[in-house]
């Protein structure tokens, strides 16, 4: 075995021989990959193969496409046979909330170049004719769906990455991981030690013990996953070409052709978690007993849906284990804290991720970022809330919930709550729904009643806006907060400080914009070396170097690593974690100076503190507020950082004081609408790394001319090869729902652009969507349309920001 190498890969399964793959690919072939018994052991082996396209995510839609067509190549490609077969799939509808998230999604992959298809009941049956089509209302068509032998596809990747010089090793388990005083990690196993640059842990269902090595914990369980097979029925016997794949999501099941029997795999509702105190050693290529019970009424379900699967009786039974994160996503990026070390597992669909994995993983590595922004598979997404216990709960419910409608604006109950500001019980005694982001629970809506006996049992759910209980709700706070003062308790903003004799210099080079000024504050963004916008943070300046930076609460860890692996090691800037010791309430509304100005001695006149200005305030019992004139929903307000011990007493002082200028709760799908209209981008929905700042709109906020910045020279190639997309929003000729996550753009039967988020601007009274279009197109009056659940609706480009365009409201000015 090598003693050293660039990068090594714990793992051969079938994401970790991809990973080896696609770096060798790239030309890093010094990898060495460690398996601790025979590659494909581990979920691999048992796997059943399938490989849809299909996601309600566009970036996951593109890393499934991507690996499907790189296996219908790959046996060529490296010289190893491979059982892979395109059968096409059908997805049977039996309700139209189903139905509209079938045409978001073709509309969603016309824009990738995908051809589905909506199928009524009677063009299933030409598909599939043994289907019955009862409490049918219709289906999806994906022509590219096809299944593979994982074991197969597994070798054919370690084939290829042997032939471009890959040294792989089996039966050599990794007994510890230590990084060495240079920086490097050094990998002891069984036979032996390897020195490394980066470590890649592909390590599946035992991704956790890797993680442990490195005194990480990575939350990961494992869950039991049965399919059972048939034996040969004679209908397919009689066939010369394999059936299509068939799903049936609203009873949670697929049924797939094998040789002449049915494969049937359901996700049951009792999903089973297993190994919770820790894993066996040498379970590797074993099941557990079968479990049939567990799964009777599917097998009952998909009886009556395909009769044809009462002739053939139980082959066998796989039953497996199959790891599962809290959101049933992978881990695909860098490790929190940790210098080059990867995580790249936790994948319950292995097998048509394994190729796309293999590209974002090698890229990330290799280059810094990948080509597309895999943020929902960062393993930094989860911080210290994603307990063992949080895990399995959430697990649990995606596992059930596999198959469910993703519906916008559903919040999910497991796992919750997790962290709370002492503002969360006040809320929660005046009716307020909660979500949960970033683990912190915040008031999505208050009913207008404030009593809980009138208060709405729960939540309703839909793509179509007449459906939901809450608009009217939700119309109140926006009138509350635009005409009086509103308050929302935002839990988890997450705040940094920086200081020291270097922190101005270092600051300056990390963003693309001017710093402020001492009190002052920016909006900055931070590139990639490539010049991509990495992230967004607000600097403030309290001294010459003394800064706070605030950012998107989900987007702690990984901004706290973004800053971390750029500073400087010579100790001239010091860097603090402070979001859990600061709560933050937004006290905004043209009433918001009258309310402040009685419960605080703080001059509050435009003079005394000026519109992108901070001060510290004292409020009741509380002497050391920070407090900012800034906010997210676009008027006259204040951001008050308030130390989380005096969080619950300011707020009670800032409603009682605000009493008779009648002050109302607001939640986050009012703060949506309200920023919507003044078009602020949203980060890891509108702000993504795939964007330039130009790209994005936001050339004010880039000063080519300051001097030297991370990205600088990488973006001003960007500009001049020309910017070929513009950030603009749309004005949509409907009320029927709002523009969802990725709808395409047209011009005429020609796709121009792409959605980034939408929704109903109740101030302006119109369907606003945030879009990227062709740069040509990005001009104010021009007519375009949206796909809105596979309906094409009127809009037309307008210019940002839709509501108050000369910021009088926030600078409050005549």
């Amino acid at each position: 075995m090598k003693s050293h190498a660039r990068v090594v890969i714990i793992g051969g399964g079938a994401v970790g021989c991809s990973a080896a793959y696609h770096l060798a690919k790239m030309g890093c072939k010094d990898v060495v990959l460690l398996e601790m018994d025979e590659l494909t052991s581990g979920s691999t082996w048992h796997a059943a193969g399938n490989c849809p396209t299909y996601s309600s995510s566009v970036n996951i839609m593109k890393m499934q496409t991507y690996g499907v067509e790189l296996y219908h190549r790959l046996a060529d490609e490296v010289d190893y046979p491979m059982n892979y077969t395109r059968t096409g799939s059908i997805r049977l509808a039996q309700s139209d909330e189903r139905m509209f998230e079938f045409k978001h999604v073709q509309s969603m992959a016309k824009a990738q170049g995908l051809d589905y298809e909506i199928l009524t009941p009677s063009e299933m049956k030409d598909y599939y004719p043994y289907l019955e089509t009862h409490d049918c209302v219709g289906g999806l068509w994906d022509p590219l769906d096809g299944d593979i032998d994982p074991s197969q596809l597994t070798q054919a990747y370690a084939k290829g990455a042997r032939d471009l010089g890959v040294q792989i090793q089996r039966f050599n388990r990794v007994t510890a991981i230590t990084q060495t005083p240079n920086g490097e990690w050094r990998v002891d196993c069984e036979k032996g030690s390897v020195t490394c640059e980066k470590v890649i842990n592909a390590g599946g269902y035992r991704g956790g013990e890797i993680a442990a090595m490195v005194g990480q914990y990575i939350p990961i369980v494992t869950l039991s996953h049965q399919f059972l097979v048939t034996d040969a029925i004679p209908e397919l016997e009689a066939l010369d070409k394999k059936l299509p794949l068939f799903r049936d999501p609203d009873d949670s099941y697929y049924l797939r052709q094998e040789r002449a029997g049915l494969i049937l795999g359901p996700y049951e509702w009792k999903a089973t978690p297993y190994w919770l105190d820790g894993l066996p050693e040498n379970f590797a290529s074993q099941l557990w007993s079968d479990d049939l019970d567990r799964i009777e009424w599917y097998i009952g379900q998909a009886m009556a849906r395909v009769p044809i699967l009462e002739k053939g009786g139980v082959s066998r039974v796989i039953n497996g284990p199959i790891p599962y994160t809290p959101d049933g996503l992978p881990y695909i990026g860098p490790a929190y804290g940790l210098d080059n070390f990867y995580h790249c597992c936790g994948f319950s669909f292995g097998i048509t991720q394994s190729g796309g994995a293999g590209k974002i993983i090698a890229e990330q590595v290799l280059e810094g970022e990948s080509e597309w922004d895999m943020w929902m598979l960062d393993p930094r997404r989860y911080t210290d809330y994603a307990t063992q216990k949080y895990v399995v709960e959430k697990a649990i419910e995606v596992y059930q919930n596999e198959y469910a409608i993703p519906f916008p604006h559903e919040e999910r109950p497991a796992g919750r709550p997790a962290k709370m500001t002492p503002v969360y019980e006040k809320l929660k005694q005046k009716g307020a729904f909660f979500g949960a982001r970033g683990g912190w629970e915040r008031a999505v809506w208050f009913p207008q009643t404030n009593y809980l006996s009138d208060r709405p049992e729960a939540q309703t759910v839909s793509f179509l806006d007449e459906r939901r209980n809450w608009n009217d709700a939700v119309k109140f706070e926006c009138k509350a907060v635009r005409e009086r003062v509103g308050v929302l308790d935002l839990g988890g903003f997450t705040k940094y400080e920086v200081t020291g004799p270097g922190a101005t210099a270092w600051l300056d080079y990390m963003i693309a914009g001017k710093m402020p000024r001492v009190g002052g504050m920016s909006l900055s963004y931070f590139l990639s070396r490539k010049g991509h916008v990495m992230t967004e943070m607000t600097i403030t300046r309290l001294a010459e170097d003394h800064y706070w930076l605030i950012s998107a609460g989900a987007g702690e860890w990984h901004d706290e690593d973004w800053l971390l692996s750029n500073m400087p090691g010579d100790g001239s800037v010091e860097f603090e974690n402070l979001t859990d010791r600061y709560g933050t309430l937004v006290v905004a509304g043209p009433r918001s100076r009258d309310l402040l100005g009685k419960i605080t001695k703080s001059n509050l006149s435009n003079k005394a503190f000026p519109w992108l200005t901070t001060q510290g305030m004292e409020i009741g019992y509380c002497p050391d507020i920070l407090a900012m004139r800034v906010n997210y929903v676009g008027e006259l307000g204040w951001e008050l950082h308030v130390p989380m011990e005096f969080l619950g007493q300011v707020y009670d002082d800032v409603m009682a004081a605000g009493e008779e200028y009648g002050v109302a709760d607001f939640g986050l799908y009012a703060m949506d609408s309200l920023r919507l209209e003044k078009c602020y981008r949203s980060w890891k929905v509108d702000i993504i790394h795939e964007y330039t700042p130009f790209e994005l709109s936001l050339d004010r906020f880039v000063d080519l001319d300051k001097g030297p910045f991370l990205g600088r020279e990488a973006l001003k190639q960007h500009l001049e090869g020309g910017i070929k997309e513009r950030f603009v929003p749309l004005i949509i000729d409907t009320t029927i729902a709002e523009a969802p996550y990725c709808s395409p753009i047209f011009k005429g039967d020609e796709i121009v652009g792409i959605s980034s988020s939408g929704g109903y601007g109740h101030t302006i009274e119109k369907n606003i969507a945030l879009s990227f279009i062709r740069t040509d197109l990005a001009v104010e009056g021009t007519e375009l349309e949206v796909s809105i659940l596979g309906e094409r609706y009127p809009a037309v480009v307008s210019s940002e920001p839709l509501y108050d365009p000369k910021n009088k409201k926030l600078r409050d000015i005549e």
